[in-house]
C-alpha cells in the first residue's frame, strides 16, 4: 500500500530520534531544558480548554481506549478492511506494550515515582491516527508522495494533541510526548508489515 511504502523511512528515522531521546533522558527525574522552556506555555490554560485537555486524555484511558479501539473496529468492519480491523488492535496494543518496556529501561520519572518515558498515552493516540489515515490512503488510492503525507499529518496531529493534554495534566514532561509520538511512528508501520506478511502467505492465498 502506498502509505505503508512510505512510513519505511519515517519509522527509521522515528526509531533513531527514540533511541537518541530515551538514551538521553534514562534515570531522569527531571524535566530537561527544553521541557522547562515549554511547559511554561502550555500549561497556562483556562477553561474550555482545561476542559479539552481532560477529554483528549481520556481517550487513552482504559474505557475512552477500549470505547475508541471498538469503533475504529467497527468503522473497518463496515468499510470490508479486516486487515485494517486488525491493525488497529494489534497497532495499538503492541505501541502500548512498547511504551511499557520502555519505561522500565528507560526509567525517567515524574510525579514521584511515575515512570515518564515515551509517554503512553501520546504514543496510543497516534498509533490510531496512523492506522485511519492508512484506512483513508488506500480508500482514497493516493500515490506514495500523497499518502505519505496524509499519514504523518494525521499522525502529528494526534501526537501534539494528545501531547499537548498531556503536559497539562502534568502527567508528562513535552520530551516523553516526543518519545510516545515516535514510538507509534515504529511500532505500527511494522505491524501493518508484519500482518500484511501474514495474511500474503495464508494457505487460503496460495490456491
Amino acid at each position: 500500500m502506498a502509505g505503508r511504502s512510505a512510513l519505511g523511512a519515517i519509522a527509521s528515522l522515528a526509531a533513531l530520534a527514540l533511541l537518541v531521546l530515551g538514551v538521553r533522558y534514562a534515570g531522569h527525574t527531571r524535566p530537561a531544558r527544553v521541557d522547562v522552556w515549554i511547559q511554561p506555555v502550555l500549561v497556562d490554560v483556562r477553561p474550555p480548554w482545561g476542559y479539552a485537555a481532560e477529554a483528549i486524555d481520556f481517550l487513552g484511558e482504559p474505557t475512552g481506549a477500549v470505547l475508541s479501539i471498538v469503533a475504529l473496529v467497527t468503522v473497518c468492519l463496515l468499510l470490508r478492511r479486516p486487515r485494517a480491523a486488525v491493525l488497529v488492535v494489534a497497532g495499538s496494543g503492541l505501541t502500548v506494550a512498547t511504551t511499557k518496556l520502555l519505561k522500565s529501561l528507560v526509567g525517567r520519572t515524574i510525579n514521584g515515582d511515575n515512570l515518564s518515558f515515551p509517554s503512553g498515552h501520546t504514543a496510543y493516540l497516534t498509533a490510531l491516527a496512523l492506522v485511519l489515515a492508512l484506512l483513508a490512503t488506500d480508500r482514497l488510492r493516493l500515490g506514495r508522495t500523497a499518502g505519505g503525507v496524509l499519514v504523518l499529518a494525521a499522525a502529528s496531529v494526534a501526537g501534539a494533541a494528545m501531547g499537548w493534554a498531556q503536559v497539562v495534566t502534568g502527567a508528562h514532561y513535552p520530551t516523553d510526548t516526543v518519545g510516545g509520538w515516535c514510538t507509534a511512528l515504529v511500532v505500527v508501520p511494522a505491524t501493518a508489515w508484519l500482518i500484511d506478511r501474514i495474511a500474503d502467505d495464508a494457505p487460503w492465498r496460495r490456491r
